[in-house]
């Protein structure tokens, strides 16, 4: 460990600095789109950077990589594993390991430099690293433990714990564990990481992730000890919404084995067996939906402590390991993120103690609060007050999340949970505290840790709030899995509410890790026969499974994540499950019309109260279907292609001919119309182009027409909502989605942000203008599939977008439309090549655009309204910008490629 910390210092310290007139460096290091990753199983794993440079028009020429085991010898070029020689190549993410066999449970250290087309050579970056996992399931010598094979009914959390010895100098110490449960592992008395509700959710039965962590810092000389506690959590606790408990399993239980490694090379391994012994502790009751109950006076302080007396423990028993497969992490498991303070303390109409914390988030309260022995205080979270102004909970439907702890009389006393989360903004006090002060409670955020990459900000404060929205429903249910609802009994992995969401969720934040490992388990829960379950990990059962718009989550997120990040690995892991989807579709339909099944259809689309003029927005089910069969064999087919798999590509090409024939005969009468008139219907047909070119412009006036015909609203549901917009830009009609998107009534994106949302609703009109309630059986005001508005706004109001010719940003391209009486769009991503920005804004009649592109990259820009105007950049003629492309016109618009670097664009436009 020493040589590690002198080989980072070193790095930072010296080789990271360039020299005097250095225009040239590369930072953002990054292994598995990790930083300094823990426990990678591939072997041969794949190595990312940045690049930084002062100047434009910057693109990289060649890279050098260098690895090693020690990073002091590195930094020298010295003992050195793999050096991939000087490469002529522009590849700066992706680039795989190519040296000799890894080894488990190693750390690699790896640095690079570059060269680029100006001549310029940059220094070595800083020293990064990655360590091994266990490659080989037999390396695994821990053994199961469980606390008693009687232990199968809701009660209190087991803790384990474990005395031993090292005999000499430790250079490192790496912990490997997991549990069929949620653990929370301890060493000498501190807590191990800083990971929740591990080892988060996987289709269990299949297989199980484990978490590696580097405990060094930990370890004492000699005696030391080690223990976990356990929870229910998805394994054990209450799932999906009929009361069942144990869907995976009726015994909680851990699997440990601690590798220390000393100075001399000599290892010892620590393995959970049965020399370990167990004991209950303070948390009485735990529940993912239902809370936790934790009593002071079972805490055993110390336990986790060689000093702590443990005669009255009991051996634990050793169980044989299940069937499923040991897998190490790949995805960031929760953690906590932000904390919020009490806005208000609340007493009702009935009298209630409420904190009202300002904003519906997802985590846990904790607090600080005194109590006499014995006494409790119970939190009862819920995310509105009804239209009187009291507590509402009403819309959890079987879900409690009450917190109740019971105090053991010791002065100040400090809590958390531990095994449970809740969706809320209000919490319900109740019990024996007769004074509350308010500063005594936080509200803790807790999501999966990933890093924000985006940010979206207009002159419109309801769109701000909009965006803010948006971003709160995505933390808020990307909890390990991509969740519907984070607050009633269901919070499940809903495959459709994801796939229309993947956009806007991979502009938000790094997704890449946490999809990457959701969709393994999608194609693992996949059906024999290529239906895709209507939740993943699937707890519905297989009759759950083969609706269309929700099992093409298949083929939909995949291929946008190879657009949003340029990875060819996802499409090529994932490629089976696409085309056995696919195939799937075609084996249900007849005469390539697919027409057969249940579906959820358009859900939630627009359904006036009083319908007797026949308003509701109603889109065959069929029709739908129709349309994502063909949208998924487009998808393969691009799929296809890039993989190079020519055969398929040719055979899914024939069938979506068929498919888009058999949709013009069944769904488009003879005058052109849709025999659903819907928005989502024509939506559907324009997007996943189903209709000839000739039928094109008259669809999209029908389409202008209905909207039109119900005040500017929108009336589309889950699957028509993402289109929409994107829909009317693409055919001309920019000023129709502004007004979509502006309207500040029901239904709209807009009205729950009038009504005080500060995350997106389930419903349109979740609470009404009357201020009641819709239906408490599904009535969510955390759940983000509405917030895929968001695509809308970042990749066309101000217009940072993606070139597939070139995905992951390699390309950009850049085309902001104003409209909507907007005078100000800004949008920032960090991409895997480093910043990009598309930030206009309008003032006194010129138009204004920052623009920044990261080295290594090109952008297409296009200028609205720009054509026979004088267009300055920093205050030159466009012409004479050296960075710049040819200039040419499109319509009312001017259009050039642009090299990296910061530009300013300035001219006079006509509103």
């Amino acid at each position: 460990m020493r040589n590690y910390y002198l080989g980072i210092v070193l790095s930072c310290t010296i080789m990271n600095l360039p020299a005097a007139g250095q225009t040239l460096s590369v930072t953002g290091l990054r292994t598995e789109y990790q930083k300094n990753p823990m426990g990678i199983d591939a072997a041969a794993p794949r190595l990312s950077w940045k690049i930084n440079s002062s100047e434009r028009n910057v693109m990289q020429r060649a890279y050098q990589i260098r690895v090693g085991t020690d990073s002091a010898a590195l930094l020298t070029g010295k003992s050195v594993v793999w050096d991939s020689g000087t490469q002529q190549s522009d590849a700066s993410v992706f680039l795989r390991y190519a040296g000799s066999a890894l080894q488990s449970n190693t750390r690699y250290y790896w640095q690079v430099k570059v060269k680029d087309n100006q001549d310029h050579e940059s220094a070595w970056s800083a020293v990064n690293s990655w360590h091994t996992g266990l490659f080989n399931p037999a390396e695994w010598s821990a053994q199961w433990i469980t606390s008693s094979m009687a232990d199968t009914l809701v009660g209190p959390s087991p803790i384990f714990r474990k005395v031993f010895s090292t005999e000499g100098r430790v250079k490192s110490a790496m912990l490997y564990i997991t549990a069929h449960g949620l653990y929370e592992a301890q060493l000498n008395g501190k807590r191990v990481g800083q990971d929740h509700l591990a080892p988060g959710w996987t289709s269990y039965e299949k297989r199980l992730l484990y978490q590696s962590y580097d405990v060094t810092g930990l370890l004492k000389n000699g005696q030391n000890a080690i223990g976990f506690t356990l929870g229910d959590g998805w394994y054990r606790g209450y799932l999906a919404f009929e009361g069942k408990r144990g869907f995976y399993g009726k015994h909680l239980s851990g699997l440990v084995q601690l590798v220390v490694e000393y100075t001399d090379g000599t290892k010892k391994v620590i393995n959970s067996d049965q020399s370990w012994k167990y004991s209950t502790g303070p948390v009485r009751f735990s529940d993912l939906y239902n809370g936790e109950v934790y009593d002071a006076k079972y805490e055993k302080p110390g336990w986790s402590t060689v000093n702590y007396k443990d005669a009255d423990w009991k051996n634990v028993q050793v169980i044989p390991a299940g069937k499923e497969a040991l897998e190490s992490s790949i995805s960031p498991l929760a953690r906590k993120h932000e904390e919020f303070s009490v806005v208000k303390l609340i007493k009702t109409p009935k009298g209630e103690t409420v904190l009202d914390f300002g904003q519906n988030v997802v985590g846990w309260v904790s607090f600080k609060l005194s109590g006499k022995a014995g006494t409790y205080i119970q939190l009862e979270h819920g995310e509105v007050l009804d239209k009187a102004g009291n507590f509402y909970d009403a819309n959890l439907r079987k879900a409690k999340q009450h917190v109740k702890y019971i105090f053991k009389g010791s002065g100040l006393e400090s809590y958390e949970p531990h095994f449970t989360y809740q969706g809320f903004r209000y919490v319900k006090l109740t019990g024996n505290i007769a004074k509350i002060d308010p500063s005594s409670f936080k509200a803790i955020a807790v999501y999966s840790d990933m890093d924000p990459t985006g940010t979206f900000k207009t002159s419109n404060p309801l769109l701000n709030q909009l965006q803010h929205n948006i971003q709160w429903g995505q933390k808020g249910n990307f909890m390990d899995v991509p969740t519907d609802c984070p607050q009633r009994d269901e919070r499940l992995g809903w495959t459709g509410d994801a796939q229309v969401f993947f956009r806007t969720a991979a502009f938000n934040m790094d997704v890449a890790g946490f999809f990457t490992k959701w969709m393994k388990d999608v194609a693992s829960d996949q059906l024999a026969n290529g239906s895709v379950p209507f939740v993943v990990p699937n707890v519905l059962g297989e009759g759950a499974a083969g609706s269309t718009g929700w099992g093409d989550v298949a083929t939909i997120i995949p291929w946008n994540m190879y657009v949003a990040y340029g990875d060819q690995q996802i499409l090529a892991t994932q490629y089976p499950s696409m085309k056995s989807w696919v195939d799937f579709m075609t084996g249900k339909s007849k005469n390539d019309l697919w027409n057969t099944g249940f579906h959820f259809g358009d859900w939630l689309f627009y359904h006036p109260e009083d319908d007797n003029d026949g308003r509701a927005a109603i889109t065959d089910k069929y029709l739908i279907a129709q349309a994502f069969y063909a949208h998924s064999t487009q998808l393969l087919i691009n799929s296809a292609k890039v993989l190079g798999k020519k055969a398929d590509e040719e055979k899914y090409t024939e069938l979506l001919d068929r498919i888009k024939k058999a949709f013009l005969k069944e769904y488009i009468t003879p005058n052109g119309r849709m025999v659903s008139g819907s928005q989502t219907a024509y939506v559907l047909a324009l997007n996943f182009d189903m209709l000839p070119e000739n039928l094109r412009q008259q669809a999209v006036d029908f389409l202008v027409t209905n909207i039109e015909s119900y005040g500017n609203h929108l009336t589309t549901g889950f699957l028509g909502t993402p289109y929409l917009c994107h829909v009317l830009t693409r055919f001309g009609r920019t000023d129709v989605a502004y007004k979509l998107l502006l309207q500040e009534t029901y239904p709209s994106w807009l009205y729950p942000v009038k009504m005080g949302a500060t995350t997106i609703w389930e419903r349109w009109d979740g609470i009404k203008p009357d201020g009641s309630f819709q239906t408490t059986g599904m009535n969510s005001f955390n759940h983000y599939a509405y917030g895929a508005i968001g695509d809308w706004m970042y990749r066309v109001m101000a217009g940072l977008d993606t070139d597939e010719s070139a995905p992951g940003y390699k390309k950009i391209i850049i085309s902001p439309q104003p409209g909507g009486k907007i005078t100000h769009a800004a949008a920032q991503l960090e991409t895997l090549y480093g910043l990009t920005v598309s930030d206009w804004k309008i003032e006194n009649g010129v138009f204004k655009l920052k623009v920044v592109i990261p080295p290594n990259t090109t952008a297409k820009i296009k200028l609205p309204g720009a054509a026979g105007t004088m267009v300055t950049e920093s205050g030159t003629a466009l012409k004479n910008i050296k960075a710049l492309g040819k200039i040419s016109n499109q319509g009312n618009d001017i259009e050039f490629n642009a090299g990296s670097g910061t530009y300013q664009f300035e001219y006079a436009i006509k509103l």
